[in-house]
């Protein structure tokens, strides 16, 4: 009985309502022709940077690990789906795509963090973005990747519905990891790594926990990017596409899920917004993030999530100060 009053708590309800209406709402603008071709390539774009920000939120702001080889993972989860439906071009063959570069990118994670993760940080950021180079450099030298010239052609099997369900299945499944008993262990040792290990932490095996399930999902980014994109190159996911992750994170607020919901959102419109802007694009972009960071150093979010007690307790602050103006 607490079981089911649990799933059917109010704030789950509201959940599955605004996840449902999401996806009505963008699907209805598509089907009448107000989300175009090109604003669909932005949603996609969002939709692909929300699964890498929040698996490597789980790593870096929940878990407390600075890492930058996020791009390395997106890569193999890429070129492994892309190999994969260029041979088998059907849906079975683009489902087996996914499968394979998140799991192929999970083993990576496993071989990457035992070693990487004794590190602390920035000797932790070294050891990983010096992974993804490797990563990369791999994929540039070998015959069935195409080398340097990359793959053309890819089966595009992703729409909307593909995204949207990717997005909310990764949205919450870490959700649900950071509010277990795991997920409590990986705050702590952001917390106090000492304090989690004197009160009997393993604390290797969460950080390793958590890097893997991040390695997971950005393997399942990757996968959607090369069907949705339908070319790839090495030179995509190079240690630029690891900080541009990494500044979706950071914008957002480390260790909001939310807020990595947003930034990857604001970030991707407001790119769109300046592609009119060819020749100053870079500056204007850079700009508004140092405004951003100037003003708001947390992050939109800071390590807080939109909730119903969130807006219950912005209402409560607002009501006093409506009152006194009124008397």
């Amino acid at each position: 009985m607490r079981e089911m009053k649990s799933i059917f708590k109010a704030s789950n309800v509201v959940k599955l309502v605004f996840i449902v209406l999401t996806y009505l709402l963008v699907q209805f603008l598509i089907n009448i022709g107000i989300i175009t071709d090109y604003y669909q390539t932005t949603l996609a774009t969002i939709c692909i940077n929300i699964i890498l920000a929040v698996s490597l939120n789980l790593v870096t702001g929940f878990t407390g690990q600075f890492s930058l080889g996020h791009a390395g993972f997106m890569a193999i989860g890429a070129y492994a789906c892309a190999i994969i439906t260029l041979k088998n071009p059907t849906y079975a063959g683009f489902i087996q795509g996914v499968a394979a570069g998140a799991i192929l990118s999970a083993i990576v994670g496993v071989a990457v963090g035992l070693p990487t993760l004794r590190l602390r940080g920035d000797y932790l950021a070294i050891a990983t973005l010096g992974m993804a180079e490797i990563i990369r450099i791999i994929f540039t030298n070998l015959k069935i990747t195409n080398g340097a010239a990359g793959l053309q052609g890819i089966p595009r099997f992703i729409n909307w519905t593909w995204l949207f369900v990717f997005t909310a299945a990764t949205l919450i499944i870490i959700s649900n990891f950071i509010k277990s008993s795991h997920g409590r262990a990986c705050i702590a040792i952001r917390e106090d790594e000492i304090a989690a290990e004197a009160m009997g932490i393993n604390t290797t095996k969460y950080k390793v926990a958590a890097f893997v399930i991040g390695a997971f999902f950005a393997g399942v980014a990757g996968a959607l990017y090369a069907s949705y994109f339908y070319f790839l190159k090495p030179n995509i996911f190079n240690f630029a596409k690891s900080v541009d992750i990494l500044v979706i994170v950071v914008l957002g607020g480390m260790g909001s899920l939310t807020g990595s919901v947003l930034g990857a959102a604001i970030l991707a419109l407001i790119s769109t917004f300046l592609q009119r802007f060819s020749e100053v694009r870079m500056i204007i972009y850079s700009l508004i993030l140092i405004i951003i960071m100037l003003f708001r150093p947390q992050g939109i979010m800071g390590s807080r999530e939109l909730s119903l007690s969130l807006f219950k307790r912005a209402a409560s602050k607002i009501e006093p100060k409506v009152g006194k103006e009124r008397s």
